[in-house]
């Protein structure tokens, strides 16, 4: 199947630069997997939509403010916290540095920016002081497309977590054309997010809100949780030409006890399963590969690629935001709602104005 296959026309003033005032005013293209049949609704009609009995799985992961921005500090420099006017030299020309995915308590694999200009050993400082930041990063192995492995230490005893909190901020995707503000460290969150370490959030459940949710309790709709740390590659174009020979990126995720069995009764008792976007979709169906159909708890990495022609095992129905085109995300869907209906409901979205991406607008594909 070709990548081109996946394509659409996108007007970039349809792509969301910033949040609705209220989260649950967005509008939400619900589509009919047997038919093909689309109807614009509004996000606030959602639980009027359910028969009432379905499990409602959501991803609790949160967004770390994961961007940050330091100096280079020179090679083998002396340690963050220990001034040394000698070596203001090298403190010139900012790095931005995106922690990526946490390998140990203190190590990180990061994208650096721009990478050409940090070899291994490169200390790079962060946070205010003349040469003696609150927080440091070492260069301990060098990857390709600026990825590096950097090693961390905070000043003074700090918490890692806490110093992160002040110094970084929220890593808002590429197609977002402006700075992050001070509103985006609560709306790019979820109000599910309390778990993990998330370089984006999964948009789909941007939507939600506390009265949504009783609502949605009130009509007998059970709502369970899972973690899946979204990662930068959640962004990453497809580069092949043929679908099948895309190499998708890993996430981890953990499934709790409480989720696997409450997904177990759903199955038994012939309740559908609606996951809250990509993220979920992706969590469920690697687990029941892993153990041949059941939805096991535990932690793993979801490194399976779904795209037309693959099956899906748990997930019933699927609540998402709007994709980029030519992505392993619109791939995903289109699997699950099949191609031509999903990119004809495209095509309507886009003719009928709704906003797109992180920001904007919802579709569910019952």
């Amino acid at each position: 199947m070709n990548v081109s296959d996946f394509d659409y026309e996108l007007p970039p003033v349809q792509i969301a630069q910033r949040p609705l005032p209220e989260r649950d005013a967005s509008r939400l293209l619900l589509l009919r997997r047997a038919t093909g049949v689309w109807t614009d609704r509004q996000f606030r009609e959602f639980p009027d939509l359910l028969c009432g009995d379905e499990l409602i799985v959501v991803n609790n992961t949160r967004v770390l403010p994961a961007r940050l921005f330091g100096r280079r500090a020179g090679v083998n420099a002396q340690p963050v916290g220990e001034h040394n006017p000698a070596r203001d030299e090298f403190l010139t020309g900012e790095i931005e540095v995106l922690l990526v995915r946490r390998l140990s308590a203190d190590r990180w694999e990061t994208l650096v920016r721009p990478g050409r200009k940090v070899p291994v050993g490169e200390r790079i400082v962060f946070g205010q002081g003349k040469g003696d930041g609150e927080l440091e990063a070492v260069i301990e192995e060098r990857g390709e497309f600026g990825m590096r492995v950097a090693r961390f230490r905070v000043a003074n005893g700090a918490g890692f977590a806490e110093t992160i909190a002040r110094l970084g901020h929220i890593p808002l995707p590429p197609y977002i054309k402006r700075d992050d503000e001070p509103g985006d460290r609560e709306r790019y969150q979820t109000i599910f997010a309390r778990e993990g370490s998330a370089v984006a959030a999964p948009t789909a459940g941007l939507h939600f809100t506390a009265a949504i949710l009783e609502r949605l309790r009130a009509r007998g709709i059970e709502i369970a949780e899972i973690t899946l740390d979204v990662g930068l590659g959640t962004f990453e174009p497809l580069r092949t030409e043929q679908l099948e020979d895309h190499k998708i990126h890993a996430e981890a995720y953990e499934i709790p006890e409480s989720t696997a069995a409450a997904i177990e009764r759903a199955r038994r008792d012939n309740r559908a399963i609606l996951a809250v976007g990509t993220t979920v979709v992706r969590a469920l169906e690697d687990a029941a590969e892993k153990s041949a159909g059941r939805v096991a708890a535990g932690k793993a990495e979801a490194g399976m690629f779904l795209y037309p022609g693959k099956s899906f095992r748990v997930v019933n129905q699927m609540l998402t935001n709007f994709h980029l085109p030519q992505s392993s995300l619109l791939a995903l869907v289109a699997a699950f709602g099949g191609r031509e209906r999903v990119l004809r409901a495209y095509r309507h979205a886009v003719e009928a104005g709704y906003r797109f991406y992180s920001y904007g607008d919802a579709m569910l594909i019952r």
